[in-house]
């Protein structure tokens, strides 16, 4: 499986969004890891849910689409549940991760880079492939497709565009732009006064 992380002249990006380097190394090296730990990014602290995959992978075996589909779905929310957890809904994020899995080994020959690769298509295409996947919607979609563009060296025509404000240049707004520790306190102190603002 082809890494995501694109090629510079200092060699390889690797995406730091976990704060632990074999969970990074991951979401960088396979895109289903990294599209998993999307999924997973909700009501859980953002490297919590990123960490999630490689939690996966440890107990399972490996991070494949056709295995992961093919799970027994009690065995793999007992996966979720073993400590420490996946997630803190084990039942639901295991049944959506399942049900992702299979979506991109039906639609995408199990192949989870396809979605943002195949066809060479634009900003509005990919955003359009994966609102279409189960358990992303719109806000969700958005800000992957800003992972993409900003830290895998997706260029895909209009990707900025297409994500909103989450392609903004210089801003700290999600996951998307979390490149290292500090970045992170960064995103966070906006997740907070958004919370803030939106209590006001």
């Amino acid at each position: 499986m082809a890494p995501l992380a694109m090629e510079c002249e200092t060699g390889l990006m690797t995406l730091h969004i976990t704060g632990d380097a074999d969970a990074d190394e991951l979401l960088t090296d396979n895109p289903l890891a990294l599209l998993i730990g999307m999924l997973l990014d909700q009501q859980v602290p953002m490297e919590t849910a990123f960490a999630g995959p490689l939690k996966i992978q440890e107990r399972v075996g490996s991070v494949d689409a056709a295995t992961l589909a093919g799970y027994d779905p009690d065995e793999f929310v007992e996966i979720f549940r073993k400590t420490p957890a996946v997630h803190r809904f084990p039942g639901s994020m295991a049944a959506r991760v399942q049900a992702l899995c299979a979506a991109v080994e039906q639609d995408w020959d199990g192949d989870a880079a396809a979605i943002w690769t195949r066809d060479s298509p634009s900003g509005d295409e990919v955003l359009r492939r994966l609102q279409a996947l189960p358990g992303f919607g719109v806000q969700k979609a958005k800000i992957f497709l800003a992972l993409l563009g900003k830290q895998t060296g997706f260029d895909g025509d209009g990707w900025r565009e297409a994500s909103g404000h989450y392609g903004d240049a210089d801003c700290y707004r999600s996951v998307a732009d979390i490149t290292s520790a500090d970045s992170l306190a960064k995103v966070r102190e906006h997740k907070r006064a958004m919370k803030s603002a939106a209590k006001a």
